[in-house]
């Protein structure tokens, strides 16, 4: 059917739709049988085996495995087969990973998709977009993403910007009436809206025709089709570092052949040698634990309410250096509340907070009656008027639908008995003009009983002074004047100095006509009142600002608020220090990029910023070398958002393309939830730094020990297959837990670390030779006092080094938990990584004492007496320098 062409009222009827109460639940389920779900269908997925064989595409499994295909052509059949049956393993338990972080991804798909207001069984409800269904009744209005084909039944001043179908970036001015063009053109069809296109200006209410691949967008599903892996700097940093270490290993190998044969050594026995340290140098196993700790990582901030978009911003949120955040709603609770009226000099007090209507008013501490007062109550009145908002009792609670700032003025209408529903029993309305954040303003039209008109128009008091002609004094109209100026400007400075939000509110008489404009409608003025309203400081920012800047990081507020409201939050919230500034908007405007540069390292609050503000503020701080987090919630701040480092959106009031720009969501609009987000971020980055720093350890020890000994010609303290073990199954279990670590206590007070750093900064590098070094050197010395004892049983003398090194590397890891000591931390913190030790020393113990593991990983059972050296051994690496650098630290506090 075209429904192009057809009336408002035909569409529902032909449909089965009421306007008034939508669908109900049984209309909703029969028509999601017949539709399905409105979804576009997906690319079909590589199947299950297929993912499996990605496991062993990684280069370092691929360079193993053409080791070990070596050693079973030279006749070595028992390794071969153990070692292949190791990565098989290790293959499996990352195919399982993968399925895991598939369903993860859905999950966190479910929780950031698209959601629209759809009026079912006479109530709005906020549903998944996937879950709409022909008939279904659904408005929107500025920054939501259409969900589904509709017709439009109502469209005031709607625009939407239709580029996804029709290339055009220009948006579409719609309307409600039928068309007559039957070949009309999908960016002809004023009448529609279209899935996936964006609303960018004004509200609409439509009836939804047709979902899934039924729609518009469907029919190009084909061309939507795109699989975008992430992958994130630090990976390709340590995809870099494996193929450094695999020229390492194949140069070791090289040289080890050749001494060992100028040494005299059979060439036979100098390749597996060569095998051997190749083995020793892979770190098998890093790839899987980072994706491994990316993933928990991200599971950890979900659960802290924020959803990571896009992988990098893990990495990135370590860096950030400053937070420009929202204030309304992100560092306030987004509950408005009037406290405070002002009209023709005299100002009333009002009592109560929230959304409940309950309320009184006084005059300097005198209880009135607003019946007494008839400014009071036409700015009450035309407060209700002139607005949007509903207030619903639901649970024993009363819930806000529409914004913060009308509801306020809503619920300070009905303290004084007042109801939306009465006051258009009294008068009709006639025209709106919504609210934007160009005009800063909005107008109805309403008609009394006796046929006379009024405009009634709220907005910023600054904007709407220039748009008067008469002010409300008393009960009398006088001329605006400098005096009448100097005094509304006078009660907006005192209000604002109360971190109180001012709303003015004026109206005029109007003609009976059947088109109005805008631009006529919002001039020449009476000037009736104020209202102030705060909305009050979330209690847990304040701690969340201070922890922010201990860690170095600098929080900005940014608001569309006067600069007096502003600068009182912000004192309240210890966000402004003594010689912090203050900037409006105007004069960010007359700033060139080069003078805002120049100053904003000093500014602590920008007030009276439009969107378009943003994106100037990023580049000025970002040009100052800083990493800038940037919160929005809007379509104009997508902008701003997408040139950020780290682009945050906000889960309840961000709009959807707000959301698709940034890489961050905040689930509940809160500023402390960005700082649970920054700390988490940092201990992300450290874990992975930790299992690093551990993993590579290991492997220096295993390298060098193998080096050594053949350098001080000694046969082979230890054989692949057990190198294999130690990398892929005992040093695996500890490292995943390393990923799973806690914070340090000062990690929130460090400053943040630079985007550019390399995973080795700080001393890392330092670390991982210096302990390696020491791991070798005991598990050398280890074998060499038990084989020159007994010569006989090399056997025996490579059980003793396979176990000094596990120990060694076990030990080790506790001292991975700490920058600087392995005494600065309890090693009960983590409950994760004691499991890890204690299973990797039960599977050890499992090699060397289970009788049918003993061939396989040519150990024999250790005496107990030889235990004292295996642990006494393992301790050195740890202890020896843990001590010194716990001796400086002590050192360095007493100075």
């Amino acid at each position: 059917m075209k429904w192009h062409e057809v009336k408002p009222e035909e569409v529902l009827e032909s449909i089965h739709s009421s306007r008034e109460n939508g669908l109900s639940e049984k209309d909703v389920q029969k028509r999601v049988r017949h539709h399905g779900f409105n979804e576009l269908k997906e690319a079909e997925k590589p199947s299950a085996f297929l993912v499996f064989l990605e496991q062993f595409k990684d280069f370092m499994v691929l360079v193993l495995l053409a080791a070990t295909l070596i050693s079973g052509l030279l006749g070595e059949y028992i390794d071969a087969i153990a070692i292949i049956a190791i990565v098989l393993v290790n293959g499996i338990l990352g195919f399982f990973q993968e399925q895991k972080a598939e369903k993860s991804l859905q999950a966190l798909k479910e929780m950031s998709a698209p959601q629209v207001q759809a009026l079912r069984e006479g109530e709005w409800t906020r549903i998944q977009s996937k879950d709409l269904v022909p008939g279904d009744i659904v408005k929107f209005s500025s920054g939501d993403r259409i969900g589904a084909d509709l017709r439009l039944l109502e469209a005031k001043s709607l625009e939407i910007e239709e580029s996804a179908l029709t290339g055009e970036s220009l948006p579409v001015a719609k309307c409600t009436n039928a068309l007559s063009d039957s070949h009309a053109g999908i960016g002809d069809l004023v009448n529609m809206a279209f899935m996936g296109t964006l609303v960018t200006r004004g509200n609409g209410v439509g009836v939804v025709v047709a979902t899934g691949m039924n729609t518009a967008m469907g029919q190009i599903a084909d061309l939507l089709q795109s699989a975008e892996t992430l992958e994130t700097p630090l990976q390709r940093r340590l995809e870099q570092l494996g193929k450094i270490l695999i020229i390492v290993a194949l140069a070791l190998t090289c040289l080890v052949v050749a001494v060992g044969v100028i040494q005299g050594h059979a060439l036979y026995d100098m390749f597996l040698a060569g095998v051997s340290l190749a083995v020793a140098a892979i770190p098998e196993g890093l790839p899987a634990i980072v994706t491994v700790a990316l993933s928990l990582g991200v599971q950890r901030m979900i659960k802290q309410r924020s959803i990571v978009r896009k992988l990098p911003a893990v990495e990135t949120l370590g860096c950030a250096s400053v937070i420009c955040s929202d204030k309304t709603g992100t560092m306030t609770q987004n509950k408005m509340t009037v406290t405070h009226i002002w009209s023709g000099g005299t100002t009333w007090k009002l009592s109560g907070t929230g959304y409940q209507p309950k309320g009184e008013f006084f005059i300097n501490d005198q209880k009135v009656l607003v019946k007494d007062s008839r400014p009071l109550q036409q700015i009450l009145t035309f407060g209700m008027l002139c607005n949007t908002a509903e207030i619903t009792e639901k649970d024993d609670d009363y819930v806000l639908d529409g914004d913060p700032t009308e509801g306020a003025m809503a619920v300070a209408a009905m303290k004084a008995g007042l109801s939306r529903e009465s006051l258009l029993n009294q008068f009709k309305l006639v025209e709106e003009f919504p609210f934007d954040s160009t005009r800063k303003m909005m107008s109805v039209i309403i008609e009394d009983k006796n046929g006379k008109r009024f405009a009634v128009t709220k907005g910023a008091p600054d904007i709407l002074l220039k748009k008067l002609d008469f002010v409300l004094w008393g009960e009398k109209q006088h001329a605006v004047s400098s005096k009448y100026e100097a005094e509304i400007m006078g009660a907006i400075d005192s209000l604002a100095s109360q971190a109180l939000r001012t709303i003015a509110v004026a109206f005029k008489p109007v003609a009976v006509q059947n088109v109005y404009h805008q631009h006529e409608v919002e001039r020449n003025l009476v000037f009736l009142g104020l209202q102030g309203m705060i909305d009050p400081p979330r209690p847990e920012v304040k701690q969340a600002v201070k922890e922010c800047r201990q860690a170095g990081i600098k929080t900005v507020m940014i608001t569309g608020d006067h600069a007096n409201t502003a600068r009182a939050i912000a004192s309240q919230l210890d966000l402004l220090p003594p010689n912090g500034k203050v900037l409006d908007g105007a004069a960010l405007s007359a700033m060139s990029d080069e003078e805002l540069v120049a100053v904003v390292e000093d500014v602590y609050v920008f007030a009276r910023v439009s969107p378009e503000h943003k994106l100037k503020i990023v580049k000025a701080l970002q040009s100052r070398g800083h990493v800038v987090a940037m919160t929005g919630d809007g379509v104009n701040d997508a902008p701003a958002i997408k040139s950020a480092d780290i682009g945050i959106s906000m889960g309840i009031t961000g709009t959807d393309v707000a959301k698709e720009a940034s890489s961050l969501i905040l689930v509940d609009d809160n500023f402390a939830t960005i700082k649970l987000a920054i700390k988490e971020g940092r201990n992300i980055y450290e874990n992975i730094r930790k299992f690093i720093r551990y993993l590579l350890a290991s492997n220096v020890g295993e390298i060098l020990v193998m080096l050594f000994a053949m350098l001080l010609a000694l046969p082979l303290p230890l054989v692949p297959i057990q190198i294999l073990w130690v990398n892929l199954v005992t040093d695996g279990l500890p490292a995943m837990a390393l990923g799973l670590d806690q914070p340090e206590g000062d990690l929130m007070q460090r400053k943040p670390r630079h985007h550019k750093e390399g995973v080795f900064a700080r001393g890392l590098g330092w670390k991982v030779i210096s302990r390696g070094f020491l791991i070798g050197a005991v598990t050398l010395t280890a074998f060499m006092i038990v084989y020159y004892r007994d010569p006989e049983n090399l056997i025996y003398a490579q059980t003793i080094a396979f176990a000094t090194l596990v120990m060694a590397q076990l030990i080790h890891v506790f001292d991975c938990r700490s920058e600087r000591s392995v005494f600065l931390r309890n090693p009960f913190e983590n409950l994760y990584l004691v499991g890890a030790v204690i299973s990797s020393v039960l599977l050890m113990l499992g090699v060397i004492y289970y009788a049918p593991m003993q061939p396989i990983f040519h150990t024999v059972p250790i005496l107990a007496r030889d235990w004292l050296l295996v642990l006494g051994l393992s301790a050195i690496p740890t202890f020896l320098l843990a001590g010194s650098l716990l001796t400086s630290k002590k050192r360095e506090n007493m100075l």
